[in-house]
């Protein structure tokens, strides 16, 4: 196990680890502060697939949280990623918001509607009939179907909205193909979060608030794994799963080291 002073890269989730409803967690600011100050590469991850990174760097802003676009990789940029690996210059239809369309532009993905290379489903609130329907005769003609988070429900104010994994699992029902997930909980996000940093698993750290996505997937990455109880998950939680996190902290604000102690004394 990785000694947490021997972390010289850092991954953490964003939502419930850094900011709760909008609202930044005690001691978020100042850990990010403290990365900068101490020259320890970051990423900030999540699995939504809507937003931009500049989207998101503007809404950790409006939060009170100083994170630049270039410190944030979400699901999108994960699966533009690894479908830029596995087809350079390949096509896919996709069904999804600016966050997907833009990262699969950027790694030179054309858009299409005829014979594409894959079917990508993203986050999107907007899910259509019609371009459901498209994409399940896409699959069953042969193109490969993609999801970039396996999230089942999303959260709104009037409560739970069905998410990328609900629309996913009508497809895979209708076509009887399942889906390669790239998002959290694949180690994947991790693998390719790191490569962005130049980071590796031997001195890297992931806080995160979710056992079933961050904690499993940094396990399988083979990361530093440290559990936040910001979030939604507890005592009752932690103990429902066969693995445990190396550490299990009350907040982020625990992740803070002294600031130097002045002495103005004789």
């Amino acid at each position: 196990m990785t000694d947490r002073g021997e972390i010289e890269c850092w991954l953490t989730d964003m939502d419930g680890v850094l900011v709760h409803e909008n609202h930044p967690v005690p001691g978020a600011s100042a850990l990010l502060e403290q990365w900068r100050d101490q020259g320890k590469p970051y990423l900030v991850l999540t699995n939504n697939s809507i937003f931009t990174p500049r989207d998101l760097s503007a809404r950790l802003k409006a939060s009170g949280l100083d994170v630049p676009e270039d410190r944030i990789w979400t699901s999108a940029l994960a699966t533009a990623d690894f479908l830029a690996s596995q087809a350079p210059g390949g096509s896919a239809f996709v069904i999804g918001e600016a966050g997907i369309t833009t990262a699969l532009h950027e790694a030179g993905f054309i858009m299409t509607e005829t014979s594409p290379d894959y079917v990508v489903i993203g986050e999107t609130r907007n899910y259509s009939f019609e371009a459901i329907t498209k994409a399940i005769r896409l699959i069953v003609a042969g193109s490969r179907f993609i999801v970039t988070n396996p999230d089942a429900t999303g959260p709104s104010a009037d409560g739970p909205l069905p998410a990328t994994g609900a629309v996913a699992a009508l497809i895979t029902k209708a076509t009887g193909k399942e889906p390669y997930v790239v998002g959290k909980p694949n180690p994947m996000m991790f693998r390719s979060a790191m490569n962005k940093i130049g980071a590796h698993s031997e001195n890297t750290g992931m806080i995160g608030d979710r056992m079933d996505t961050d904690i499993v997937a940094g396990i399988e990455a083979g990361l530093h794994t440290i559990l936040v109880l910001t979030g939604i998950s507890d005592q009752n939680e932690i103990d429902k799963y066969p693995f445990r996190p190396d550490e299990i902290l009350n907040s982020v604000a625990d992740l803070l080291e002294p600031g130097p102690i002045e002495s103005d004394e004789i």
